[in-house]
């Protein structure tokens, strides 16, 4: 689906923000992309669908080169922003999730369509005729995701899905993501903290500094230790370690 080779990327003001980056997505894959604040994992998924640029080195969506065509990189990899108001232009749910299709210039009846799958997908029927503006934070990141479903990519980014929410509204979004993954859909998710997410990954890729540092199984590279890659690790692997200590 993705291919990122040796990337390299600088901002306009100089900062380097990515240093010889190399990652491998699979169709299909579920792959957590974790690391702190600053550690280069945005930046990195912003060039997944075109929104960034190499400065040096190439990413490849479906084979072609996102610097020669970034409408075929928008088509088949879609991106939910951290802050889901970043993203919500429609007055009401509806025409919100109608907002990407209508800008592909497809028959109204073909909006509809798509409009209707998102929302079922989704399950915001309810809510349809609201405002998006007035749901709260996890329905606003529910409304973002079903905008983004249809546009019909085959990849989703989701920069800090579960960030700020309460216990409920997470749980929530897990089940979406769930949904999504046993769809087909290839889902990338960055992350800070590993809490409740870490079992739907396939693979983990830690970042640190504008670099991947380590990739692998969840289970092993958490075993591993990840605190020390200002990565939060699941409260059952603080608890197995204290067992473990206590067991002598």
């Amino acid at each position: 689906m993705i291919d990122v080779e040796d990337l390299s990327f600088r901002y306009p003001d100089g900062t380097l923000a990515l240093s010889h980056v190399h990652l491998n997505i699979q169709s299909g894959e579920t792959v957590l992309i974790a690391g702190p604040n600053g550690s280069g994992k945005t930046t990195l998924a912003r060039h997944f669908n075109a929104l960034y640029l190499p400065t040096e080195g190439s990413v490849r969506v479906k084979g072609v080169p996102t610097h020669q065509d970034e409408f075929h990189a928008r088509l088949h990899v879609g991106m939910v922003f951290q802050n889901p108001d970043d993203q919500i232009v429609g007055s009401t749910v509806e025409n919100d999730i109608a907002f990407g299709p209508e800008n592909l210039k497809l028959s109204p009846s073909e909006v509809g369509e798509r409009v209707e799958e998102a929302i079922q997908i989704m399950g915001l029927s309810d809510l349809k005729n609201r405002s998006p503006h007035l749901l709260s934070e996890g329905q606003k990141r529910r409304v973002a995701i079903a905008g983004v479903l249809a546009m019909k990519p085959e990849c989703i980014v989701f920069d800090e899905l579960l960030s700020g929410l309460d216990l409920p509204s997470r749980t929530s979004l897990i089940d979406e993501l769930i949904k999504l993954k046993n769809l087909g859909y290839t889902l990338v998710v960055l992350c800070t903290d590993l809490e409740d997410i870490w079992t739907l990954a396939d693979r983990l890729v830690i970042m640190m500094d504008g670099n991947i540092v380590k990739e692998g199984k969840p289970s092993e590279l958490i075993l591993e230790g990840v605190e020390s890659h200002g990565v939060r690790e699941p409260v059952i692997f603080k608890l197995f370690r204290a067992l473990k200590e206590a067991d002598g």
